[in-house]
């Protein structure tokens, strides 16, 4: 009986079905980069806001003051009386009765005066000039309550955590597109839900199950292409992570073009909704139908591809290798229990780490500067192109271990030299810091790739969403790793990742290559890898 591998050559490694499956599935990368980086602009700090003094709102109502004068009855004393206050975070500590004068509410309380300014701290009465631009203002995560918008990314990057057992175990038990579509479904319900949460704690549940789904998503998608091209072929999963880019590229211009955080949220959710027609143009993959001895399925599936790209299977095709291997649910046994499976392991969790740790950090750091919000991300998504560009040309013709080490290495010194060049030169800096950001990109991509090759099929899913799961764990310490070590000393966060970065550069090497090896179908072939 002929392998699959020998059948897919000949119903066609790359041909036009697999395009099509391409194209399609990669449009997930699109959504899937909004959802992730979405934080940014549904979280935007509103531009004007002040805290309102107890019966404020009353009183306002009565004189008939606009939000303004109300403003300046507010603030302006603390700006004379105070330099240092803005009234965002404190007010004064008076309460507006029915005895206040409209012309001048201040002169009932005497003489406020810089010396006898009596300021309370504002807990929940914060006015804002334009209330739902973002999630910010909508359910005041300002001042004392604004780590609670760090709280809000640290629980999406649960649920892709979440998302990466329990869906990468799904995926591995009842089959890709199964769980791709119920993720695909999952997302567009929670997102809605998510638009007109009530309160921040519903808010909060339903984002995270949102990043559940959503990783159940991105990783399954990218197990289907890979799986249904010839070795080859399977670099073009790198090419899903361009349309990740184009989708961090899109994002800044459907925030500038949508007022509310709300409409944000509906535009970036919806889209999923039209995946599920993916019912009927996306089959199952036929490499996991054969470990769950499903050949006959498998075949027919197979006879559909070759007949897409015009190809024709021989009649002698009537059955395929079917893996010898026990077919038994996934555990994280299975990826540790033999000597190379567990080095793979140990060392790719390490590299899911590091990667989304400084990727995640850098890019925080960016906005730390300041500057134009929306072009400042558009360039910042635009230098990410020429990772997958340069990844392209070299890893066919050099293999994935040596770009994959270098890439690391080259983040962490650039990192490195960053931290310690002079403020006076900031487009040295600049440019030094964008070639750890190209470079930390590269590895990113890379790891996606050489982590689907390094597992038996068996494994493969639940292997790849395991050890993704350690990115998930990299972004919920990113953001308090950044902000507290920067807060020590501005630079600090950057010799951290710089040590990071070149430690998994080096321990990268000691990978298997896996240039042009048919993907490994038991552990046993994974023994064999050298």
């Amino acid at each position: 009986m002929p392998s699959f591998d020998e059948v897919l050559k000949e119903a066609g490694e790359f041909g036009r079905f697999q395009k099509r499956v391409f194209f399609l599935l990669c449009q997930t990368g699109i959504t899937f980069s909004f959802l992730f980086a979405s934080v940014v602009f549904l979280g935007q700090a509103p531009d004007n806001y002040w805290c309102r003094i107890p019966g404020a709102a009353e009183l306002s109502e009565r004189c008939g003051w606009t939000l303004e004068e109300e403003r300046n009855f507010t603030v302006l004393p603390l700006h004379l009386g105070n330099g240092s206050s803005s009234g965002e975070c404190e007010r004064l500590d008076v309460v507006w009765d029915t005895s206040i004068s409209c012309a001048s509410p201040l002169s009932h309380y005497g003489n406020l005066s810089a010396h006898n300014l009596l300021l309370a701290t504002c807990h929940d009465n914060w006015v804002y000039k334009q209330p739902h631009s973002s999630i910010t203002s909508e359910y005041n995560l300002v001042c004392g309550n604004a780590w609670m918008l760090d709280l809000s990314q640290a629980v999406l990057n649960l649920g892709f955590l979440a998302g990466a057992f329990t869906l990468g175990y799904a995926a591995d038990r009842y089959g890709r597109i199964l769980i791709y579509l119920l993720s695909c479904l999952g997302v567009g319900i929670c997102g809605i839900i998510v638009a007109f949460a009530p309160n921040f704690t519903v808010f909060l549940i339903f984002r995270f199950l949102q990043g559940v789904f959503g990783k159940g998503t991105w990783m399954t998608c990218y197990v289907i292409v890979t799986e249904i091209v010839g070795s080859d072929q399977r670099i073009i999963g790198i090419a899903i992570q361009i349309f990740f880019t184009l989708g961090i590229m899109i994002l800044p211009g459907i925030a500038y073009l949508v007022p509310t955080w709300q409409g944000i949220q509906l535009a970036i959710s919806l889209p999923n909704f039209l995946f599920l027609l993916y019912y009927w143009v996306v089959p199952e993959s036929p490499r996991w139908l054969l470990t769950r001895r499903k050949g006959e399925k498998a075949l027919k599936i197979m006879h559909n591809i070759a007949k897409h790209n015009g190809k024709y299977l021989s009649p002698h095709y009537s059955e395929i290798t079917v893996s010898n291997e026990e077919v038994s649910n996934p555990s994280f046994l299975d990826l540790v229990r033999t000597p190379r499976m567990r080095r793979n392991t140990l060392i790719l969790m390490y590299a899911w780490f590091t990667s989304a740790l400084i990727y995640q950090g850098l890019v925080m750091r960016l906005g730390i500067v300041g500057g134009n919000l929306y072009l400042d991300f558009f360039i910042s998504g635009a230098v990410e192109l020429p990772a997958a560009f340069l990844i392209l040309v070299t890893i066919d013709r050099i293999g994935r271990r040596l770009p994959f080490g270098i890439s690391n290495i080259v983040a962490g010194i650039a990192c490195l030299i960053t931290a310690f060049l002079p403020e006076d030169i900031p487009w040295l800096k600049t440019m030094v810091a964008t070639l750890g950001r190209l470079g930390i990109t590269m590895a990113f991509e890379i790891v996606y790739l050489v982590n689907i090759e390094l597992y038996p099929t068996t494994l493969r899913n639940f292997g790849v969403s395991l050890c993704s799961s350690l990115c998930d764990l990299g972004g919920i310490i990113a953001p308090f790793l950044l902000f507290r070590l920067a807060a020590i000393w501005l630079e600090l966060p950057l010799i951290i990742f710089s040590i990071l970065a070149v430690v998994c550069g080096l321990l990268v090497l000691l990978l298997p290559e896996t240039k042009g090896i048919s993907l490994p179908e038991t552990v046993e072939d994974v023994e064999q890898l050298s």
